[in-house]
């Protein structure tokens, strides 16, 4: 089964079309191997940028772990004092601690939702009532598990530093490579996916939020004609509308799945410090504090805004390439 894409309109809710409308270009039939790999590189391109705001949250979300507040040091008082703490201790480079596997679980996570979301939208799913929160929660679930090990791996790398400002549980692995490595023979295979089952949540909230928002923030641009209906500015709109509430419904379940992932585990791999999700969820809030699951919001909204943005906007404007590209 293909999934399609309308030319002028892109993506999310607007390619669902069979045939088309007078007025409209006909729909064109786009592999789902195609659109694994526009999805997994629009969202690979804005991680390039963000993946310092992702290191700072991941620091951030871990500061004071089941603490009490001001029974512990703050190393980080926010963002720009925290990215500046980060390149003194870690240097520049540590900015950007955790690329290359968060480059690969969005590869990975992403092409998974937006091949699933788009399939869903030509079989006509995101028509029903409600079809859009669910196409887009499914794919956010499917795309979670399968990104779960490099998810597993980025929050590790991202978590470490020198111990003067360390926070949470130190990992200390020394690549990418070692770090599947060092799991896999410590924990076997299941130990890849330990904290899937706060991943899942969380991206399916995230996905459901930002999928069916973007859509609906993005055809409300459209009706009030402020930009040219084929400009790339809609989707840009679009995606600034729909950050917002994903900032918002997400950062307490990014903060429970920071903490399931980067926790130590005992010899039977399970977790020192939360037994699961809601263990998790009720032992942040009771010890530190229920704003404590909203901890990093700050860096999650400046991170997820431009991530939004510019991977919603990618993805839009890579289908439109394709489109004009692909021969009849």
């Amino acid at each position: 089964m293909s999934c399609q894409v309308a030319p002028a309109s892109g993506w999310a809710g607007m390619s669902h079309a069979m045939e088309p409308s007078p007025g409209h270009a006909a729909v064109v039939s786009v592999s789902p191997p195609v659109d694994f790999l526009l999805g997994a590189t629009a969202c690979c391109m804005a991680c390039v940028f963000t993946n310092p705001l992702e290191v700072v949250k991941t620091r951030l979300q871990l500061q004071g772990e089941l603490r009490s507040r001001g029974t512990y040091p703050r190393h980080y008082r926010g963002v720009l004092q925290a990215m500046v703490a980060v390149s003194q201790a870690d240097g520049l480079r540590g900015l950007q601690k955790g690329l290359t596997a968060g480059l690969l679980y969005q590869g990975l996570m992403n092409g998974v939702r937006f091949c699933f979301y788009s399939h869903a939208e030509d079989v006509g799913l995101t028509q029903q009532p409600g079809g859009t929160i669910v196409a887009g929660a499914m794919a956010g679930a499917l795309g979670a598990f399968v990104g779960s090990p490099a998810y597993l791996v980025k929050t590790h790398l991202q978590a470490q530093t020198v111990a003067a400002i360390a926070v949470g549980h130190q990992h200390n692995h020394q690549s990418v490579s070692s770090a599947f490595e060092s799991i896999y023979k410590k924990q076997g295979l299941l130990g890849l996916w330990r904290g899937v089952n706060g991943a899942v949540p969380r991206v399916m909230v995230g996905s459901a939020v930002q999928l069916a928002s973007f859509a609906s923030a993005k055809e409300w641009v459209r009706k009030h004609k402020w930009f040219k209906e084929d400009s790339w500015t809609v989707a840009l709109a679009g995606g600034m509308i729909s950050s917002v509430a994903v900032a918002v419904a997400m950062t307490p379940f990014d903060v429970v799945s920071t903490r399931l992932y980067n926790q130590p585990v005992d010899e039977m791999g399970m977790g020192k410090h939360y037994r699961g999700f809601v263990d998790c969820f009720v032992q942040v809030s009771g010890k530190e504090g229920v704003l404590a699951l909203y901890k990093g919001l700050g860096p999650a909204y400046l991170r997820l805004g431009p991530h939004t943005i510019l991977s919603l906007l990618f993805w839009d404007e890579l289908r439109k390439f394709t489109y004009q590209h692909q021969g009849p």
